[in-house]
Protein backbone atom coordinates (compact mmCIF):
# COMPACT_ATOMS: atom_id res chain seq x y z
CA UNK A 1 0.00 0.00 0.00
CA UNK A 2 1.23 3.42 -1.18
CA UNK A 3 2.35 6.08 2.16
CA UNK A 4 -0.72 8.27 1.24
CA UNK A 5 -3.30 5.99 0.96
CA UNK A 6 -2.92 4.60 3.92
CA UNK A 7 -5.58 5.91 6.96
CA UNK A 8 -2.83 5.69 9.99
CA UNK A 9 0.41 6.21 9.87
CA UNK A 10 0.88 2.92 12.77
CA UNK A 11 3.68 0.37 12.87
CA UNK A 12 5.26 -1.67 9.52
CA UNK A 13 3.61 -5.31 9.46
CA UNK A 14 7.02 -6.35 10.39
CA UNK A 15 8.04 -3.85 12.91
CA UNK A 16 7.34 -6.18 15.94
CA UNK A 17 9.70 -8.30 14.40
CA UNK A 18 12.48 -6.20 13.80
CA UNK A 19 12.30 -3.97 16.93
CA UNK A 20 11.91 -6.56 19.45
CA UNK A 21 13.05 -6.67 22.42
CA UNK A 22 15.78 -9.46 21.96
CA UNK A 23 17.00 -6.95 18.98
CA UNK A 24 16.82 -3.45 20.74
CA UNK A 25 20.61 -4.38 21.67
CA UNK A 26 21.88 -5.50 18.56
CA UNK A 27 20.37 -2.26 16.91
CA UNK A 28 21.65 -0.30 19.99
CA UNK A 29 25.35 -0.97 19.22
CA UNK A 30 24.92 -0.82 15.20
CA UNK A 31 23.74 2.93 16.24
CA UNK A 32 27.15 3.51 18.44
CA UNK A 33 28.78 1.96 15.53
CA UNK A 34 27.60 3.99 13.16
CA UNK A 35 27.88 7.21 14.78
CA UNK A 36 31.69 6.32 15.55
CA UNK A 37 32.38 6.52 11.87
CA UNK A 38 30.21 9.77 11.51
CA UNK A 39 32.29 11.30 14.33
CA UNK A 40 35.76 10.26 11.62
CA UNK A 41 33.73 11.65 9.10
CA UNK A 42 32.96 8.09 7.39
CA UNK A 43 30.10 9.34 4.54
CA UNK A 44 26.81 8.33 5.08
CA UNK A 45 26.22 5.70 2.19
CA UNK A 46 29.12 3.61 2.71
CA UNK A 47 28.84 3.73 6.39
CA UNK A 48 25.45 2.62 6.54
CA UNK A 49 26.52 0.02 4.84
CA UNK A 50 29.22 -1.17 6.19
CA UNK A 51 27.66 -1.55 9.47
CA UNK A 52 24.39 -3.06 8.06
CA UNK A 53 26.21 -5.65 6.67
CA UNK A 54 28.41 -6.30 9.85
CA UNK A 55 25.14 -6.19 12.15
CA UNK A 56 23.42 -8.33 9.21
CA UNK A 57 20.65 -5.62 9.55
CA UNK A 58 17.58 -5.26 7.13
CA UNK A 59 16.49 -2.28 5.23
CA UNK A 60 14.18 -0.93 7.91
CA UNK A 61 16.59 -1.45 10.55
CA UNK A 62 19.54 -0.09 8.47
CA UNK A 63 17.53 3.34 8.18
CA UNK A 64 16.24 3.29 11.84
CA UNK A 65 19.62 3.30 12.78
CA UNK A 66 20.64 5.88 10.45
CA UNK A 67 18.17 8.16 12.00
CA UNK A 68 19.06 7.34 15.45
CA UNK A 69 22.88 7.75 14.93
CA UNK A 70 25.15 11.28 14.57
CA UNK A 71 28.49 11.95 14.78
CA UNK A 72 30.16 13.18 18.60
CA UNK A 73 30.38 17.08 17.12
CA UNK A 74 26.54 16.69 15.75
CA UNK A 75 25.77 16.26 19.19
CA UNK A 76 27.91 18.41 20.98
CA UNK A 77 26.21 21.08 18.77
CA UNK A 78 22.73 19.92 19.27
CA UNK A 79 23.55 20.01 22.98
CA UNK A 80 24.37 23.30 23.25
CA UNK A 81 21.51 25.15 21.45
CA UNK A 82 18.61 22.83 22.90
CA UNK A 83 16.50 24.97 25.17
CA UNK A 84 13.82 23.31 27.89
CA UNK A 85 10.27 23.48 26.69
CA UNK A 86 9.50 26.45 29.14
CA UNK A 87 11.77 28.71 27.50
CA UNK A 88 9.55 29.06 25.06
CA UNK A 89 7.21 31.50 26.96
CA UNK A 90 7.05 34.84 25.34
CA UNK A 91 9.30 33.69 22.20
CA UNK A 92 8.51 33.39 18.37
CA UNK A 93 8.54 29.75 17.62
CA UNK A 94 9.56 28.33 13.88
CA UNK A 95 7.95 24.66 13.05
CA UNK A 96 8.96 22.12 10.61
CA UNK A 97 5.17 21.11 10.30
CA UNK A 98 5.44 17.82 8.56
CA UNK A 99 8.34 16.38 10.52
CA UNK A 100 6.48 17.23 13.81
CA UNK A 101 3.02 16.22 12.58
CA UNK A 102 3.88 12.89 11.20
CA UNK A 103 5.84 11.90 14.42
CA UNK A 104 3.08 12.84 16.33
CA UNK A 105 0.67 11.05 13.74
CA UNK A 106 2.78 7.48 14.24
CA UNK A 107 3.03 8.25 17.95
CA UNK A 108 -0.68 8.17 18.25
CA UNK A 109 -1.46 5.17 15.69
CA UNK A 110 1.04 2.51 17.63
CA UNK A 111 4.12 3.41 15.47
CA UNK A 112 7.67 3.01 16.10
CA UNK A 113 9.48 5.91 17.68
CA UNK A 114 13.08 5.85 18.11
CA UNK A 115 15.11 7.86 20.87
CA UNK A 116 17.98 8.73 18.99
CA UNK A 117 21.49 9.56 20.38
CA UNK A 118 21.03 12.96 20.19
CA UNK A 119 18.11 12.55 22.30
CA UNK A 120 15.46 13.68 19.82
CA UNK A 121 12.44 11.24 18.70
CA UNK A 122 12.06 10.33 14.99
CA UNK A 123 9.76 7.94 13.23
CA UNK A 124 10.24 5.73 10.20
CA UNK A 125 7.82 7.79 7.98
CA UNK A 126 8.61 9.80 5.05
CA UNK A 127 6.72 12.26 2.89
CA UNK A 128 7.92 11.08 -0.67
CA UNK A 129 6.88 14.36 -2.58
CA UNK A 130 2.91 13.68 -0.93
CA UNK A 131 0.83 13.94 2.22
CA UNK A 132 -2.20 12.89 3.28
CA UNK A 133 -4.10 13.08 6.25
CA UNK A 134 -4.45 10.39 7.92
CA UNK A 135 -7.12 9.66 10.96
CA UNK A 136 -4.55 10.69 13.69
CA UNK A 137 -4.16 13.93 11.85
CA UNK A 138 -6.60 16.26 13.46
CA UNK A 139 -5.69 15.04 17.38
CA UNK A 140 -2.05 15.51 15.97
CA UNK A 141 -2.49 19.00 15.30
CA UNK A 142 -4.62 19.62 18.91
CA UNK A 143 -2.25 18.22 21.34
CA UNK A 144 0.43 20.46 19.30
CA UNK A 145 -1.36 22.94 19.71
CA UNK A 146 -2.94 23.01 23.09
CA UNK A 147 0.56 21.90 24.61
CA UNK A 148 2.00 25.44 22.72
CA UNK A 149 -0.61 27.34 24.30
CA UNK A 150 0.33 25.80 28.14
CA UNK A 151 3.71 27.52 27.07
CA UNK A 152 2.23 30.92 25.88
CA UNK A 153 4.94 31.47 23.51
CA UNK A 154 4.34 34.91 21.47
CA UNK A 155 3.74 33.24 17.86
CA UNK A 156 4.23 30.31 16.02
CA UNK A 157 4.85 29.94 12.33
CA UNK A 158 4.22 26.77 11.19
CA UNK A 159 6.38 26.00 7.90
CA UNK A 160 5.11 23.19 5.04
CA UNK A 161 6.80 22.21 1.96
CA UNK A 162 4.82 23.99 -1.08
CA UNK A 163 5.63 21.22 -3.46
CA UNK A 164 4.25 18.25 -1.00
CA UNK A 165 0.92 17.33 -2.54
CA UNK A 166 -1.91 18.43 -0.12
CA UNK A 167 0.16 20.46 1.80
CA UNK A 168 -1.94 23.81 1.06
CA UNK A 169 -4.83 21.89 2.34
CA UNK A 170 -3.09 20.67 5.34
CA UNK A 171 -2.06 24.36 5.82
CA UNK A 172 -5.84 25.42 5.38
CA UNK A 173 -6.77 23.45 8.34
CA UNK A 174 -3.92 24.22 10.98
CA UNK A 175 -4.79 28.11 9.95
CA UNK A 176 -8.67 27.41 10.53
CA UNK A 177 -7.94 25.87 13.82
CA UNK A 178 -6.03 28.43 15.42
CA UNK A 179 -8.53 30.89 14.50
CA UNK A 180 -10.85 29.21 16.28
CA UNK A 181 -9.05 28.54 19.09
CA UNK A 182 -7.08 31.89 19.30
CA UNK A 183 -3.65 30.60 18.45
CA UNK A 184 -1.17 32.86 17.37
CA UNK A 185 -0.37 30.79 14.49
CA UNK A 186 0.83 31.56 10.76
CA UNK A 187 1.23 29.06 8.01
CA UNK A 188 4.12 29.54 5.07
CA UNK A 189 4.11 27.15 2.22
CA UNK A 190 7.50 27.43 1.20
CA UNK A 191 9.74 25.59 -1.47
CA UNK A 192 12.82 24.81 0.94
CA UNK A 193 11.31 24.32 4.76
CA UNK A 194 14.87 23.17 6.07
CA UNK A 195 16.61 26.22 4.35
CA UNK A 196 13.68 28.56 5.97
CA UNK A 197 14.19 27.13 9.42
CA UNK A 198 18.08 26.72 9.70
CA UNK A 199 18.15 30.26 8.37
CA UNK A 200 15.60 31.49 11.03
CA UNK A 201 16.26 33.55 14.07
CA UNK A 202 13.14 31.80 15.73
CA UNK A 203 13.43 28.83 18.31
CA UNK A 204 13.43 25.66 16.09
CA UNK A 205 10.72 22.37 16.69
CA UNK A 206 12.02 19.94 14.50
CA UNK A 207 13.75 16.62 14.61
CA UNK A 208 15.38 17.07 11.67
CA UNK A 209 19.20 16.57 11.64
CA UNK A 210 20.10 19.00 8.64
CA UNK A 211 17.70 21.87 10.37
CA UNK A 212 19.31 20.91 13.95
CA UNK A 213 23.00 21.41 12.76
CA UNK A 214 22.14 24.80 11.38
CA UNK A 215 19.61 26.29 14.28
CA UNK A 216 20.74 28.75 16.91
CA UNK A 217 18.09 27.44 19.22
CA UNK A 218 15.50 24.62 19.60
CA UNK A 219 13.28 22.79 21.68
CA UNK A 220 12.89 18.94 22.19
CA UNK A 221 9.20 19.26 21.73
CA UNK A 222 8.22 15.41 20.85
CA UNK A 223 10.22 14.46 24.03
CA UNK A 224 8.29 16.60 26.38
CA UNK A 225 5.01 15.17 24.89
CA UNK A 226 6.32 11.63 25.37
CA UNK A 227 5.58 12.31 29.01
CA UNK A 228 2.36 14.61 28.75
CA UNK A 229 0.29 13.14 25.87
CA UNK A 230 1.95 10.26 24.57
CA UNK A 231 2.64 8.04 27.67
CA UNK A 232 1.26 5.14 25.33
CA UNK A 233 3.77 5.74 22.57
CA UNK A 234 5.84 2.71 21.66
CA UNK A 235 9.53 3.96 22.51
CA UNK A 236 12.69 2.45 21.45
CA UNK A 237 15.39 3.69 22.81
CA UNK A 238 18.51 3.86 20.07
CA UNK A 239 20.86 5.91 22.04
CA UNK A 240 23.49 5.38 24.58
CA UNK A 241 21.52 7.20 27.15
CA UNK A 242 19.63 4.51 29.66
CA UNK A 243 16.13 5.03 31.42
CA UNK A 244 14.30 5.75 28.06
CA UNK A 245 11.80 3.35 26.15
CA UNK A 246 8.69 1.85 26.34
CA UNK A 247 7.36 -1.36 25.41
CA UNK A 248 3.37 -1.30 24.19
Amino acid sequence: MSPDARKHRGAHPEDRRLFAQDKIPILGEATADLSWLFTRGYAAPSAVKLVGDHHSLTDRQRLAVARAACSDQQREKRDSTCLSVDKIQGQTIAIDGFNLIITIEAALSGGLLLISRDGCIRDLSSVHGSYRSVAETESAVRIIGQTLESFAPRSVTWFLDKPVSNSGRLAGFIQDLAGWRGWPWEVKLVMNPDAALSSSNDISMTSDSVILDQAIRWVNFVSHLLETDLQSAWVVNLSDSPGWGRER
